[in-house]
Order: structure tokens, then sequence, then C-alpha cells
């Protein structure tokens, strides 16, 4: 029995109905490469793979693919939006109010949607999106320490 492989970008991107660019490859390579990036820094990665590419094409890339599932938006209040690869899990985040590191955190609850609202209002409701705040190890320990 032959395993076989898992798909390449370029086949990601076809099975979601993208064309395939150098463009689009680069930057999926990138936000998946990364941890909860910016767009700046998502640009300055596909540049580094691909050249030149502007900042209006890095964000056109990323409406499509967040659009197609490929990439999620998180946007943490008072901070830019954040992208990442992982998706499909209704995983949760963990945001340090002093630096802004980003971590995931695993559903609470096993299964999505992870939390039961008290209200529907008639809803019918398939995600739960939770961030939960606090210091990173690093903003928490006495400097000097």
């Amino acid at each position: 029995m032959i395993a076989s492989l898992p798909p390449t970008t370029a086949e990601e991107l076809r099975g979601a109905g993208l064309r395939v660019t150098a463009a689009r490859v680069a930057l999926l390579e990138t936000v998946r490469d990364g941890d909860h990036l910016d767009v700046e820094t998502i640009a300055s990665g596909v540049r580094d793979r691909v050249g030149h590419i502007s900042l209006q094409a890095v964000y056109e890339a990323l409406y499509a693919l967040t659009a197609a599932g490929l990439v999620r938006r998180i946007e943490p209040a008072g901070s830019p939006a954040r992208f990442e690869g992982r998706v499909g899990d209704n995983h949760h985040h963990v945001v340090c109010r002093s630096c802004g590191a980003v971590a995931d955190v695993d559903c609470s609850a096993g299964e999505a949607p992870c939390l039961t609202a008290s209200d529907d209002h008639g809803f019918s409701i398939d995600e739960a999106e939770v961030i939960y705040w606090g210091l990173c190890p690093g903003c928490s320990t006495p400097h000097g320490a």
C-alpha cells in the first residue's frame, strides 16, 4: 500500500478554486511558516520568496485565501489583523496585553462551537471565538529578576 502524499500548496489553491500564482503560493507558505503574522510581516516574507509584491496585492490575496478557508484572520482588540495557517478546528487564542504576543489555545470543550450561548436569538451558531487576555511569561517576569 502506497501512502498518499499531502497536497502541495498549489494543489490546495486549485482545490479551493483559486488561481495558482507564485505570489499566492509564497503567501500561503509564509503564513503557515509564521506565527500569527501581521500584513507587513507577511508582505516581507513573500518578498523574500518571490521578489516585489505590492501591499495591495498581499491584502487581496489574504482576502481570497481567508474566504477560501486556507487562512484564518484574527483581530485582537487594539491590534492589527493577524493571519495564521491553522484553520478548521475552532481553536482560540491568548494575547499578551503588554507586547501583543499571540498563542493558540485548543478548544476548551472539545467540539465546535466550544461554548453554548445563553441566548442564541434564533441563530444557528457554528463557531465561538474566544480570546484570553493576560501577560506572557516575558512580560509577567519582573525585569532583572
